[in-house]
């Protein structure tokens, strides 16, 4: 059974650059709001089925707020879009406890790295670091000082000289030369990166071709930069073990979609293979991956999939349902 929504108010809502809003969310009835830890994400009810995951921003020992962070994003499926057009100061949502998938290590020196909007979380992490007096340094990538959410806060904040801005839009002195910088890290820190699949992927190859201890690097992506090839695709059947049914996947449908048609509940929320939401177990048959939530040796075991995006290589998967 899941846990009860928390109803909040829209305290304000601020235009924190160009096409990014933050939302400062309050209870309703003015009682402290669950706590939470740097790197945790809320889910949002916007209606009509829609559920989206927001990580929020603000310090962690704030406990009568959450602030989040949402791009409108012109390929939107429909969350950023309803965000930025139908929440407003004064609206009325239900969203999740605080989950944590992305959390601090509890020792050593931290690097952040934050792409985009995927510095929301990463914000949270600095807050939480410079609270404790941990040493870190933060560089945040950006396209253009005017999408730059959180300039000002930063600039305002303790920790500002631990923090170096890049942008696409400057001069090429100043973007982020990740190898340089990894050449000159004690090889015990603990690198936290989040943000689009393109930035996640560039700061993994660099990482790996330094040999940076797996371990020791820690991710959060905000989204696919791309949707998979689907030109190859071929049906296949899933069989539900509680009951014995088989569906057949077309080919231009997915797992989540024909069993949420056949009224098989699955919980999901970025359908996009990100989140991880809708991670099912796998009984028998052998899953194509094609998520950017689990890690190679969770794909390779073929005990999980996610329904919203992976697919079959064997003729039917037998899921846990």
């Amino acid at each position: 059974m899941s846990a009860p929504l928390l109803q909040v108010r829209v305290a304000q809502r601020h235009q924190e650059a160009e096409e990014i809003c933050t939302y400062e969310l309050v209870s309703v009835d003015g009682a402290a709001l669950p706590a939470f830890t740097a790197g945790a994400h809320i889910d949002v009810h916007l209606g009509e089925g829609l559920v989206r995951q927001y990580s929020l921003c603000n310090a962690p020992h704030e406990r009568q707020r959450y602030l989040i962070g949402v791009l409108r994003d012109p390929a939107s499926r429909g969350g950023s879009q309803a965000m930025h057009e139908r929440v407003q100061t004064g609206s009325v949502l239900h969203i999740s406890a605080p989950k944590n998938l992305f959390a601090l290590a509890d020792a050593g020196p931290s690097l952040l790295l934050a792409g985009g909007i995927g510095v929301t979380p990463i914000l949270a992490m600095a807050e939480a670091l410079a609270a404790q007096g941990a040493p870190f340094a933060m560089h945040y990538c950006a396209r253009s000082p005017e999408r730059t959410a959180f300039r000002a806060r930063i600039a305002a904040a303790a920790f500002a000289p631990q923090v170096q801005f890049h942008y696409d839009s400057g001069d090429a002195a100043q973007k982020l030369d990740l190898a340089a910088l990894l050449a000159q890290l004690d090889r015990r820190t603990h690198i936290y990166l989040c943000g689009p699949a393109g930035f996640i992927e560039y700061v993994k190859a660099t990482a790996s071709a330094h040999d940076w201890p797996t371990a020791q690097l820690h991710l959060e992506y905000f989204g696919m930069s791309a949707a998979p090839d689907a030109g190859g695709d071929q049906p296949f059947d899933v069989k539900l073990a509680s009951s014995g049914k088989v569906y057949t996947i077309p080919a231009d449908s997915t797992v989540l979609r024909v069993l949420s048609d056949a009224g098989v509940f699955i919980p999901a929320s970025c359908e996009q293979g990100v989140c991880g939401t809708c991670l099912t177990r796998v009984l028998d048959g052998v899953p194509e991956h094609r998520d950017l939530y689990l890690d190679e040796s969770e794909q390779a075991s073929n005990q999980q999939f996610t329904p919203c995006c992976s697919r079959a290589k064997s003729a039917m998967l037998v899921l846990d349902l």
